[in-house]
């Protein structure tokens, strides 16, 4: 597998950050979303981390005072992300179900808006 190592704005490699994005679920989400201002890679990691796991973390608290449910909600969440880790640090834009498709449409419209504009006057 050959591994991007173009550098994002924070300093770190783009495949680095954008798994990072995940590291504490939607609180690293929100802090490379806001840091980063060149790499829509990253940011899409960012924004996917921040839309999956705000619900994933109140189905969790919801579901944690059942036994069994709890139990196996924080396993199957634990597998995502692991899983959105280790794609993110692939170096590619791993799409989750709905949820990867509302955050790639938000990082290609902030792309669009960025890239034009420069070419409007005040």
């Amino acid at each position: 597998m050959v591994q991007r190592n173009a550098k994002s704005s924070t300093g770190l490699d783009e495949n680095v950050a954008a798994s990072l994005s995940y590291l504490l679920g939607f609180i690293t989400g929100f802090v490379f979303y806001w840091e980063e201002k060149e790499s829509d890679l990253v940011r899409f990691h960012a924004l996917q981390s921040i839309i999956t796991f705000i619900p994933v973390w109140i189905v969790l608290l919801v579901l944690e005072w059942i036994p069994l449910i709890g139990t196996l909600a924080w396993i199957l969440a634990l597998m995502l992300w692991v899983l959105l880790m280790i794609r993110a640090y692939s170096g590619r834009a791993y799409r989750l179900p709905f949820v990867g498709a509302i955050a790639e449409d938000v990082v290609r419209r902030s792309a669009e808006k960025k890239a034009h504009g420069g070419d409007q006057e005040p």
